[in-house]
C-alpha cells in the first residue's frame, strides 16, 4: 500500500486531514500527526511511531511537512529511515490541501516518481497565487 503521511508544528497535520475526510470520505491511506505547543522530539517520535505502526515492510509512503528542516519532517524522516522505508518515501516541504489532494489523486493513479512529484509540486504552485478582486463602487460602499 502506498501511505500519504502529513506531519507539521501545531494543528496543521491533523487539520487537512479532517478536511480530506470531509471533502473525499474516510480513506485508510492516510495518516497525520503534528508536533504541539511544548512537546519535545522524543515525546514526537513516540507518538509517530504509533501512527506510522500499519505501514508495512513492503509499502511505500509520501510524506507531506509544513517546513523543510522542520522538526516534525526532519523526526518523521529520521523514524522512517529507523524502520527501513527511507528508501521507499518520497517527501515534500510546504504542506496545504491542494498538495495533499494531488497525492491522493497521484496515489489512485499509481502515479511514482518524476510524475508523482510534477504533480504534487504543481498543485502547490497553482493554488498559491494571488485572487484578484474585482468591486464597483457601490460593492465597495458595503465594505
Amino acid at each position: 500500500m502506498k501511505y500519504l503521511l502529513l506531519v507539521s508544528h501545531g494543528t496543521m497535520a491533523p487539520g487537512v486531514h479532517s478536511v480530506i475526510r470531509m471533502l473525499l470520505g474516510e480513506r485508510d491511506d492516510v495518516l497525520s500527526y503534528s508536533m504541539e505547543d511544548g512537546v519535545s522530539a522524543d515525546a514526537f517520535v513516540a507518538e509517530l511511531s504509533k501512527v506510522i505502526a500499519p505501514i508495512g515492510d513492503e509499502d511505500s509512503v509520501i510524506v507531506l511537512g509544513d517546513i523543510v528542516g522542520g522538526s516534525p519532517l526532519t523526526n518523521t524522516l529520521n523514524t522512517l529511515t529507523q524502520k527501513g522505508l527511507l528508501a521507499r518515501t518520497v517527501a515534500f516541504g510546504g504542506l496545504s490541501l491542494p498538495m495533499a489532494i494531488a497525492a491522493l489523486m497521484a496515489i489512485d493513479d499509481g502515479l511514482d516518481g518524476d510524475a508523482l512529484a510534477d504533480s504534487v509540486i504543481g498543485e502547490a504552485r497553482e493554488g498559491a497565487r494571488k485572487v484578484e478582486l474585482a468591486l464597483d463602487d457601490e460593492d465597495e460602499e458595503d465594505l
